[in-house]
C-alpha cells in the first residue's frame, strides 16, 4: 500500500509537530501539508493541495474546524476528515457529524488509536473513539425531554424500528440478521434505507436522531 497523505490542521505548531512525528515514524503515512488554522487550510485546498485524509482540530482562529469542514463541505469538495480535537462536548461533536465528519478523536487518545483513525477513514469507513460516543450517549440519556413530548415525524416500517434498536444497541449486522432471522444482505438494505428516510450520512448521525426522538426505553 502505497503511504497515506495526511493534511494536519491545528494553531499549536507544537501539536502538529509531534503528530507529524509519530505519522513519518510509522511509515504507513505521511504529512503533506500543514496549516494553522481553517481559513489557510481551505485557501491551500482550493489551490489543489492533494492529499488523502485532512486532520484537523476545531477550536482555531480566523476559521474554526467547524467552519472550514461546512466550507469544504458547500463547495463540493469530498474531502475524508477526522477531527482532532481536546473537546468532548456534545455540541462540538454533533455539529461536525451533521456536516458529515468521517472521524472524531480526542487529542487525548492514543497514538494507537489516532492512527486508526485515520487509517479507517482512508479506508472509507467511519471512526469515532468510544469517549466521543460515550459522551454523546450520556447526554442524549440525560435529556429532560420525555419520549412522549416528540413526534416521530419520519415514518418506518416495523422492520426498520427493529433493525434501528438493534443498531443503537451495538449489535454488528450479522448479530441483527441471526436475530430477526433475515439476511445480512437484507440488513444492510434497511440501514441504507434508513439512512435515506433520515437524511443522515452515517450509522452514528442516525443512532442520535434516534436517541433525541427517544425512540427506545432501554437505551
Amino acid at each position: 500500500m502505497s503511504e497515506i497523505k495526511v493534511f494536519l490542521v491545528d494553531d499549536h505548531k507544537m501539536i502538529r509537530d509531534a503528530i507529524d512525528s509519530y505519522l513519518e515514524d510509522d511509515g504507513r503515512f505521511t504529512v503533506v501539508g500543514q496549516a494553522n488554522h481553517g481559513q489557510e487550510a481551505l485557501n491551500m485546498i482550493k489551490a489543489g493541495a492533494d492529499f488523502d485524509v485532512l486532520l484537523t482540530d476545531i477550536v482555531m482562529p480566523s476559521m474554526d474546524g467547524i467552519e472550514l469542514v461546512k466550507q469544504l463541505k458547500e463547495e463540493g469538495l469530498n474531502v475524508k476528515i477526522v477531527a482532532l480535537t481536546m473537546l468532548s462536548e456534545t455540541q462540538h461533536i454533533k455539529k461536525m457529524l451533521n456536516y458529515g465528519v468521517n472521524g472524531y478523536v480526542l487529542k487525548s487518545a492514543s497514538q494507537e488509536e489516532i492512527l486508526k483513525a485515520i487509517l479507517e477513514v482512508y479506508e472509507g469507513r467511519n471512526y469515532y473513539s468510544p469517549e466521543v460516543t460515550n459522551t454523546i450517549m450520556d447526554h442524549l440519556r440525560g435529556g429532560k425531554q420525555t419520549k412522549s413530548a416528540v413526534s416521530l415525524d419520519i415514518p418506518l416500517t416495523k422492520r426498520e424500528k427493529e433493525v434501528l434498536h438493534l443498531i443503537i444497541k451495538e449489535f454488528s449486522n450479522g448479530e441483527i440478521a441471526e436475530k430477526l432471522f433475515i439476511s445480512v444482505r437484507t440488513v444492510e438494505a434497511h440501514k441504507r434505507n434508513l439512512l435515506e428516510k433520515t437524511g443522515h450520512k452515517n450509522m452514528a448521525g442516525l443512532a442520535i436522531w434516534a436517541l433525541e426522538k427517544r425512540l427506545f426505553d432501554d437505551v
